[in-house]
């Protein structure tokens, strides 16, 4: 049986590749999906939706209810309303979406480096290309003169992440002010994933959300209520936009989960004290796995500002795959630098969205490999 060429063309993700090495007994700070317990009342609100019989299809772009309920807790970024917001079927599906309703065969797309797995691959798979861009070392904001070198003719998209997966930096305001101005003068839509929206720790989270004739925000509740198998995100975009995007969800989901809707809806009104103390643990282990890995000579971390990932930098000259490799062998999954692109290089992603006891355990094996290979 033959295989389509686009799909063939995209790699499997370098997240992924890691836990096919891994033994049984190793300790994992590989994957980012948070380790809290959801809200109670989405767990609740989904199960009674379930029982009242809520199983059926629903609106393609998600029940209004919800879409209100979504449009009024951010409307602190932007003057929304339900029509701006649709559900989605995770923030992966928000992200796909987004690149086939504005992509076209022949159009290039501007991507971060580091920058999460799958926004090269969708742009391929609208038809597409992509650029790698910089992020600048230290603080990771997007490299202005280095999108500026490479925009060109065929530059459709910017895609721009905040908090970033995987480096944790936070846009300020001077990068965000040259991004919009970017947008506008060179007629580029943006398309920018806050999915971390909820996990700033210095700083203010600067939202897309007031941008929407020049950008489309993808976001999501899996990070948000630890909800990750939920499959649940949303999208925001102005209402002219609206109408193609709802139309490309009828195309790849018909409706999202009819229950797990409702159980979002009961939760978000309230969830305020369960990110404070979500942000509050989080903090913590940043600060001490940064503590850790920066007492390992060669390693070297500034902490991040946001998202839960620490994205060190190392001096051996080793790759990182290989690096990452190495530590498998030893009992700790991480990721390595290049699977977020070229501009990875140097780098390991750790996940912090673990407990303090796994924590220092991978740290200590992090520690004896570095200083062996040393």
């Amino acid at each position: 049986m033959q295989v389509s060429k686009r799909i063939n063309d995209i790699p499997m993700s370098g997240i992924r590749k890691m836990f096919d090495l891994a033994g049984p007994n190793s300790i994992n700070l590989g994957l980012g999906e948070p380790d809290f317990d959801p809200p109670k009342e989405a767990i609740e609100g989904m199960n009674r939706a379930a029982l009242r019989g809520m199983n059926k299809y629903g609106p393609t772009a998600g029940i209004m209810d919800l879409r209100n309920a979504v449009a009024k807790r951010f409307s602190k970024y932007g003057e929304l309303t339900g029509d701006n917001i649709m559900i989605t079927p995770s923030g992966s599906s928000a992200l796909l979406e987004i690149m086939m309703s504005v992509v076209n065969p022949g159009d290039d797309v501007l991507v971060p480096s580091p920058g999460f797995v799958i926004y090269g691959p969708h742009a391929q798979l609208a038809g597409g290309t992509f650029t790698e861009y910089k992020l600048t070392e230290g603080d990771f904001q997007p490299d202005i003169d280095d999108i500026q070198s490479k925009i060109t003719s065929k530059t459709k998209m910017l895609v721009v992440t905040t908090p970033s997966n995987p480096t944790g930096g936070v846009l300020n305001e001077q990068t965000y002010k040259a991004l919009c101005d970017i947008a506008k003068d060179k007629n580029i839509t943006i398309l920018s994933d806050e999915v971390y929206e909820p996990f700033v720790y210095e700083g203010k989270h600067i939202s897309f959300m007031n941008q929407l004739d020049n950008a489309i925000v993808a976001n999501g509740f899996s990070k948000m209520m630890a909800v990750t198998g939920w499959r649940m995100g949303f999208l925001c975009a102005n209402k002219d936009m609206m109408e193609y995007l709802i139309k490309m969800q009828y195309h790849v989901c018909a409706s999202p989960n009819m229950p797990a809707m409702y159980g979002i809806l009961d939760a978000l009104p309230n969830i305020d004290p369960y990110l404070e103390n979500a942000r509050k643990v989080y903090k913590a282990r940043r600060d001490l796995i940064c503590k850790r890995i920066n007492d390992i000579p060669g390693m070297s971390i500034e902490p991040p500002k946001g998202a839960f990932y620490a994205f060190p930098s190392f001096d051996i000259k080793m790759p990182s795959q290989e690096l990452a490799g190495e530590l498998v062998k030893a009992g700790l999954i991480c990721t390595p630098g290049t699977a977020f692109g070229k501009y990875g290089e140097g780098h390991l992603r750790f996940s912090y969205a673990a407990d303090e006891k796994k924590i220092n355990a991978g740290m200590d094996i992090l520690e004896s490999t570095i200083r062996k290979l040393r």
